[in-house]
C-alpha cells in the first residue's frame, strides 16, 4: 500500500469490501469531519485524533461543539468506540442529544485535561457508557 492509493478523501482503497466504510483512513482525514446525532442535529466537527502510543489504538476523537469563529468553543474528548461512521453521509454519528453534550465533562483549548489519569479515563467512558481500551484488553485477555 502507498500514499498513491488513497481516494480523494484519504481513504485506502478497500479491496475486501467488509464492514460499512473503508478498512484504513489517514487520520488526517478525519480532522474537521461532522458529528451529528441520531435525531440530525449537528453537534459540531472533530478537531483532533487521540492515539495511545502503547498500543496503537485510536482513543478520543476531540469534538469542538458551540462557539463561532473559534470563540467560545468547548472541546470534549469522545471516547472513539462512541463514534459510528456515516458513510452515506460522510460523518460521524455520535448517540448524544445536544443538553447531554453540553453538561458533558469538557475542556478549552488552552486547558486539555490529562487524559492518561485514570480517574479522568474513568468519568469520561462513564458518561458516554463505553470501556476503556484497557479494560477491552483485560476483558479479551480473561478468555
Amino acid at each position: 500500500m502507498n500514499f498513491e492509493e488513497r481516494n480523494t478523501y484519504g481513504m485506502y482503497k478497500d479491496t475486501d469490501e467488509q464492514g460499512p466504510g473503508p478498512r484504513l483512513m489517514g487520520a488526517d482525514t478525519l480532522i474537521g469531519n461532522d458529528v451529528y446525532n441520531e435525531n440530525n442535529e449537528d453537534l459540531g466537527d472533530i478537531k483532533e485524533i487521540m492515539l495511545d502510543m502503547t498500543n496503537g489504538q485510536v482513543s478520543y476523537a476531540v469534538l469542538s461543539f458551540g462557539g463561532f469563529l473559534g470563540m467560545g468553543e468547548k472541546l470534549f474528548a469522545v471516547p472513539w468506540d462512541a463514534l459510528k461512521l456515516d458513510t452515506e453521509h460522510k460523518r460521524f454519528v455520535l448517540n448524544v442529544n445536544k443538553n447531554r453534550l453540553e453538561s458533558a465533562p469538557g475542556f478549552d483549548k488552552d486547558h486539555w485535561p490529562d487524559m492518561a489519569d485514570q480517574a479522568w479515563v474513568d468519568k469520561i467512558n462513564a458518561y458516554y457508557e463505553t470501556r476503556s481500551q484497557s479494560d477491552q484488553q483485560n476483558r479479551q485477555n480473561m478468555y
